[in-house]
């Protein structure tokens, strides 16, 4: 008699928020913990099918979640990170964020940390590959945890804007939410392969320098 009472309210489109919403979530929980996930396409794409959506709050609601989930992933690498630089053998976790920074990223980093404080981290968030390297930057000045989460709220709430607002542009080009889901998709992998195709043509992709280790702390990551 339930399922009967409340089954023509129960639709594809609430069917598709109820999973959409907390696998949104996990995904971008993922991807700021293990810096290979493509969040910002995630985003992108999840905002495209909440553009096309009748619900009122389906944009609101990728935003907060995407959001919440970044600063949550952040602040707990973070956390694991310390630890890590804590302790006299490392962490796979410290060791993870270091191998993802190449040398003059974090360098670049570190000058712009002494000079504009946490607020880089807001930065840090819209650049491609740019979190780790700062992420790295903040954890070798020993900056705190609670100072590190206030900077990065602001740099979570801004980036999941801003991948919104692709999503939303892909989502109003193209009637079929799929069209806008990889046009979005195509959007923000390019956004992120731009730097870097950039740095090559230029021919100044940084070099690793032999011999780096992990007691070297100043030799290390990127952001996603």
């Amino acid at each position: 008699m339930f399922l009967a009472a409340t089954g023509a309210a129960v639709t594809p489109e609430s069917t598709q928020q109820a999973i959409g919403y907390p696998s949104l979530f996990l995904l971008v929980l993922i991807g700021a913990l293990v810096p290979v996930v493509p969040t910002g396409a995630l985003v992108s794409s999840a905002a495209v099918v909440a553009f096309h959506q009748t619900a009122p709050f389906a944009l609101l609601l990728v935003f907060v979640v995407a959001s919440l989930a970044a600063f949550l992933g952040d602040v707990a690498l973070y956390w694991l990170g310390r630890r890590g630089m804590r302790s006299r053998n490392g962490s796979r976790w410290l060791e993870a964020i270091r191998v993802r920074a190449p040398e003059d990223r974090l360098a670049q980093a570190q000058e712009k940390l002494n000079d504009h404080g946490a607020t880089v981290l807001v930065l840090s968030r819209l650049v491609p590959a740019g979190r780790i390297p700062v992420m790295l930057a903040c954890l070798l000045a020993k900056m705190p945890l609670r100072t590190f989460a206030r900077g990065d709220v602001p740099a979570c709430l801004a980036w999941a804007a801003t991948y919104q607002v692709i999503g939303i542009l892909g989502g109003s080009l193209f009637d079929r939410p799929w069209e806008g889901v990889v046009a979005a998709v195509v959007l923000t992998v390019a956004l992120g392969l731009a730097p870097g195709l950039w740095r090559r043509v230029r021919g100044t992709e940084p070099r690793e320098r032999p011999g780096r280790g992990t007691e070297n702390p100043a030799g290390d990551p990127g952001n996603r």
